[in-house]
């Protein structure tokens, strides 16, 4: 590449599985996007530099320290340096609330940005506060509830731009080990699922969420003797799951001003389950609004590095 064609700042998301970076002109347009598998998950913290270099090395100036701002899991304690967490109520982290990292590479200037803690009931994000500082800086003083589907779902109630309080849902990954582990593997289908199976068992779980664990088991009862299909015990297993976390927000969130920030499937699951129980909810995407709360915070770079 020529130098023109270097980054003049690079925004990076590391998440447990996945790194994602992208490198930025001085306006914050996007030049390159680019991804690896190497997430927090399986890195050492004297790994974290190189697997960066891997992606980046070629959009660093020569003898320029070039920015990089990240969030998500590289600032965890098993990260590459950990950035403690700011707590509820508060604003989503600025860059002044960064750890600066002491990179090997001359090249770089590492700030890692910190995840928000909630000390009762106790909780933790890292990365979501990112885009929730995204999704503000085009919702300036938004008031109302934020969704955050994924493995661990998030629900973040918000007053005039601040975090008030927020609950973390292991609901995917009760999915996953389920679908995957447990006896109603050999119930389920391997990716089909059955839409309106799926919102039933959402409506029947929010009504009976105590019901839930003879529920999960009633999906394979009825896949032997019944002649529950895979398509509709996928349906069922999703749906139950979703359906009862439903019910545990519902007294602690306003539900009647509900944004979903996500892009895939499960995000669209959420919005055909909170449709289903007659709450209207806006779907967002979710990269493009971490990518806006790293802009953000890049925005004040000039000031904390002066």
């Amino acid at each position: 590449m020529s130098l023109q064609a270097k980054a003049d700042w690079i925004a990076v998301d590391w998440g447990t599985t996945n790194l994602r970076v992208w490198a930025l002109d001085s306006s914050g347009c996007e030049m390159i996007h680019r991804s690896s598998d190497k997430g927090m998950g399986g890195l050492a913290a004297n790994e974290f530099e190189p697997a960066l270099l891997e992606l980046v090395a070629d959009l660093l100036a020569p003898e320029i320290k070039t920015p990089v701002i990240v969030c998500g899991m590289a600032g965890s304690r098993q990260g590459w340096a950990e950035a403690p967490y700011k707590t509820t109520p508060c604003t989503p982290p600025s860059l002044e609330d960064a750890t600066v990292v002491h990179a090997a590479d001359s090249r770089l200037d590492v700030r890692i940005l910190p995840g928000i803690k909630q000390r009762d009931p106790t909780d933790v994000m890292r990365g979501e506060e990112t885009q929730i500082s995204g999704f503000l800086a085009d919702n300036p003083g938004y008031s109302g509830t934020l969704c955050l589907p994924g493995t661990h779902t998030k629900w973040v109630a918000v007053r005039d731009g601040v975090v008030e309080h927020f609950r973390t849902f292991m609901t995917g990954e009760m999915f996953a080990l389920l679908s995957s582990r447990s006896v109603l593997r050999h119930s389920l289908s391997a990716r089909e699922i059955d839409h309106d199976t799926f919102e039933q068992a959402v409506a029947d779980a929010a009504q009976n969420p105590q019901e839930i664990a003879a529920s999960l088991f009633g999906i394979r009862a009825a896949g032997l003797i019944a002649g529950l299909t895979g398509e509709a015990a996928r349906g069922r297993l999703s749906g139950y799951l979703i359906g009862a976390e439903l019910a545990a927000v519902r007294d602690g969130f306003d539900l009647a001003a509900i944004t979903l920030l996500g892009s895939d499937q499960i995000s669209k699951a959420y919005q055909s389950a909170l449709g289903r129980l007659g709450y209207r909810a806006t779907l967002l995407n979710a990269e493009t609004i971490t990518l806006n709360g790293l802009v953000l915070a890049y925005s004040s770079y000039s000031k904390v590095s002066s």
